[in-house]
């Protein structure tokens, strides 16, 4: 058969398939949209709740990513503006979203009032203090390693409620800690492989301790906001949170602070906008589905942050980051889980009596 009345003969082919898949997806539309009307009807309720929790936890898987970028956003400087003043850019642009979202909730004045001014002053040190150890990290180690062992907050956070709070930490609690703390290690052990030269070891062994040290200030300021939920505004918590973070960066101007050029104002101009989106989205999410829902999907950020760092850093996780970051996932996930469990259990037990 000649060459051309092949090419024909393919092309009526496409064409007829084109029209069939055009006829499918007709009729699947309309049957799809009179179904979900039918469920609406007859479970309401239901279908209610459903449409909640896809909202809610779409907007923390949307939070999780525009935190990622945040950071790769901070990796992209690259060291070239000091981390104090790129903290107060990050703090203060981040105030453009929160207050355009304020507005629209109704008063400004109103979301920001606050009666306890020490609490998110001591919140805000803690943070403050997560976000500089943090920044730091990026200029030794990987976004995907620095993601990983900020996991790590939580876990702190179960030791800082035993020993400050005087909470009684169950046995799941123990093992979700010596998981993830085991992790961290496998990551610090690759790092100090005998193939790598003395001084990548010891800046990337610098990178995972200030990262360590930003997952403990995370957990203080989590400790701290265990005291201002339910007596503070979601809004008035983001607020002064950056407020806060701005006035104490101000400490390093002394230290030499830079005019940003070119790429670096619209790095910094994304890290502000970012992390002040993160907030809000965080917040709203929280509106349509519960906290113990929305929990595992904060372990997304570890799969936005690996896609980052190939399509816009260049970076792929090692093996020992990859078991590492496993080991941290599934000791936070175990105890999430278990909680939400237990939690649906005793609800359950004290509705039925």
């Amino acid at each position: 058969m000649p060459l051309h009345a092949v090419m024909r003969r393919q092309k009526k082919i496409i064409c007829r398939l084109r029209r069939n898949h055009g006829r499918l997806l007709h009729s699947i539309v309309p049957v799809c949209c009179l179904s979900l009307l039918i469920l609406q009807l007859i479970f309401p309720t239901e279908i209610k709740n459903l449409m909640n929790a896809s909202a809610g936890i779409a907007m923390k898987i949307t939070a999780a990513l525009s935190s990622t970028l945040m950071l790769a956003c901070v990796k992209g400087l690259d060291g070239a503006i000091p981390v104090g003043e790129v903290i107060f850019f990050r703090s203060v642009l981040a105030l453009v979203p929160l207050l355009i979202w304020l507005r629209f909730q109704g008063s400004v004045l109103e979301g920001i009032r606050t009666r306890n001014v020490r609490g998110h002053f001591v919140r805000g040190l803690a943070g403050t203090g997560g976000l500089y150890f943090s920044y730091l990290s990026l200029l030794y180690i990987s976004l995907t390693d620095a993601t990983a062992i900020n996991y790590a907050a939580p876990l702190f956070t179960v030791l800082l409620a035993a020993l400050l709070l005087r909470e009684k930490v169950r046995h799941h609690r123990w093992v979700a800690v010596f998981t993830g703390f085991s992790g961290i290690l496998v990551m610090f052990s690759g790092h100090l492989s005998l193939t790598q030269s003395a001084s990548f070891s010891l800046s990337a062994s610098a990178g995972i301790l200030l990262a360590l040290m930003a997952a403990f200030c995370t957990a203080c300021a989590l400790v701290q906001i265990r005291f201002l939920n339910g007596k503070e505004k979601p809004g008035a918590i983001a607020f002064w949170f950056a407020v806060t973070t701005a006035l104490t960066s101000l400490i390093t101007l002394p230290g030499g602070w830079k005019v940003p050029h070119g790429n670096q104002v619209a790095l910094l101009i994304g890290c502000g906008l970012l992390g002040g989106i993160t907030q809000i989205l965080m917040t709203l999410s929280l509106r349509y589905a519960e906290a113990s829902l929305l929990a595992p999907f904060d372990y997304t950020t570890l799969i936005w942050s690996v896609a980052v760092g190939y399509l816009l850093l260049g970076n792929l996780p090692t093996t020992t980051t990859v078991i590492g970051a496993v080991l941290v996932v599934c000791g936070g996930l175990y105890s999430v889980l278990y909680e939400r469990y237990h939690f649906r259990k005793s609800r359950l037990a004290d509705i039925t009596t």
